[in-house]
């Protein structure tokens, strides 16, 4: 490995992975581990949990990374590698504390992965955790010259008392969803093969029906809801709208909404509800038929939130003027665990 190159590495992302430090950081540079607060009892930054349970989880970026190093664009995927973390994390009403990164190279080039942890940092930052660490592994026998693959790890807590699930989904709920911002990170070996393999689209030309490059919609960074989300479960926690959440990752809609189903319930989501993102309508345009375009992309929809009938109304208007695009697009009815689509 070329120390030299690592040292300038770290050096160049320092000061950018310190800010995303608050007060429960614990200051440890040069430790063999990061420190953190669970707890703590400043005056101004006081926060102390009752019950507190730890959630934590890891994901990648797939093979959207090779997509970004063809087009030499990799400021944006460290973005998608927090987002497809603290989503997750958050599907059961949890606050992201942390984030540990795991980046292996052929060759550690400082200023190309700078730019990945400055996208990484930028994530963290959307998302409120810190940046507690990270590993570079150089391994040129492993990796082709010029390519490099991501892991990420997120922790977070959530009391007890307020986790979400699906012991707490009833018939009658409504499911609202969350707009992507288009394929997220998911789907792209499927994306890859259709739209620059078989249909051979320049990634740099403005494909009709886009309105821009192709390459744009291609690396469109991951949505992070996690501010918005929380804010709704705190504003709202006394009144218990919201039963339940999923993020719709691969296997989309059909796949990931059971997961916070009760074995009685299914949820019927009607088609036309929300806008599908003219991407998707590309990959259909290039032959990828309807089922398989809702097996494996979320079509538009990157989140989806499971509550009360009489509180849609309030949440969907609370998501709005956090700026993010929310729909009433379907309902829960009595069933065996799966998701309709009219």
């Amino acid at each position: 490995m070329d120390i030299d190159a690592a040292d300038r590495f770290v050096d160049l992302i320092a000061p950018a992975v310190r800010g995303t430090y608050g007060p429960r950081v614990i200051d440890s540079h040069g430790a063999f581990a990061g420190l953190f607060r669970l707890d703590y009892d400043e005056r101004l930054f006081a926060h102390n949990y009752r019950d507190p349970v730890l959630v934590a989880c890891t994901d990648g970026v797939g093979s959207k990374l090779l997509v970004a190093i063809q087009a030499r664009r990799v400021d944006t995927v460290g973005i998608d590698l927090v987002a497809m973390n603290v989503n997750d994390l958050l599907c059961c009403g949890a606050e992201p504390l942390l984030f540990l990164d795991y980046v292996a190279v052929h060759k550690v080039e400082p200023e190309t992965l700078a730019q990945v942890v400055r996208g990484i940092v930028a994530g963290c930052q959307q998302a409120g955790c810190a940046l507690l660490g990270g590993e570079t592994a150089e391994m040129p026998d492993l990796y082709r010259r010029g390519h490099f693959d991501l892991a990420g790890f997120a922790v977070g807590v959530v009391e007890r008392g307020r986790m979400l699930g699906p012991r707490h989904v009833r018939p009658g709920d409504e499911v609202i969803g969350i707009a992507s911002s288009g394929l997220h990170s998911n789907g792209y070996a499927l994306a890859r093969r259709v739209l620059l393999e078989d249909a051979g689209l320049d990634l740099n030309s403005t494909v009709r029906g886009l309105d821009e490059p192709l390459v744009d919609a291609l690396l469109r960074p991951t949505r992070i809801y996690v501010r918005p989300v929380l804010e709704v479960l705190r504003r709202y926690k006394r009144q218990r709208m919201v039963a339940a959440m999923a993020h719709i990752t691969g296997s989309g809609l059909p796949g990931n909404i059971p997961r916070v189903l009760p074995p009685n319930c299914d949820a019927v989501l009607r088609r036309g509800s929300w806008p599908v993102p003219p991407i998707f309508g590309l990959l259909e345009h290039h032959g990828v038929d309807e089922e398989e375009m809702f097996r494996v992309f979320n079509m538009g929809i990157g989140y989806v939130m499971i509550v009360r009938p009489q509180s849609a109304g309030v949440v969907v208007r609370a998501l709005e003027r956090a700026g993010e695009q929310a729909f009433v697009i379907g309902r829960v009815r009595r069933g065996r665990g799966q998701v309709e689509i009219r």
